[in-house]
């Protein structure tokens, strides 16, 4: 099959790249390159771990309540909220 293809630049430097190492034609590297990634694409997932944080208690805050912003930057600046 025939068809034209648009790269951008930092696909078409790595596909040169393969080329010129494996002396190998465009086409070729080109073909061997989209059969390795449609492989994978569609192969299953690696399993992730699970990660987990541990949580300490830092007691009670020193500022009444955190849902009000401008509240909470003026108590950190130490000015005087109202």
């Amino acid at each position: 099959m025939r068809t034209t293809l648009t790269l951008d630049d930092d696909v078409a430097v790595l596909l040169e790249k393969a080329r010129r190492a494996k002396g190998q034609s465009f086409k070729q590297i080109v073909n061997e390159a989209l059969r390795a990634g449609l492989v994978q694409m569609g192969a299953p997932g690696r399993r992730r771990h699970s990660f987990k944080t541990r949580h300490a208690d830092l007691g009670r805050g020193l500022i009444g309540s955190l849902d009000d912003v401008s509240e909470a930057l003026a108590a950190g600046e130490g000015e005087t909220f109202q």
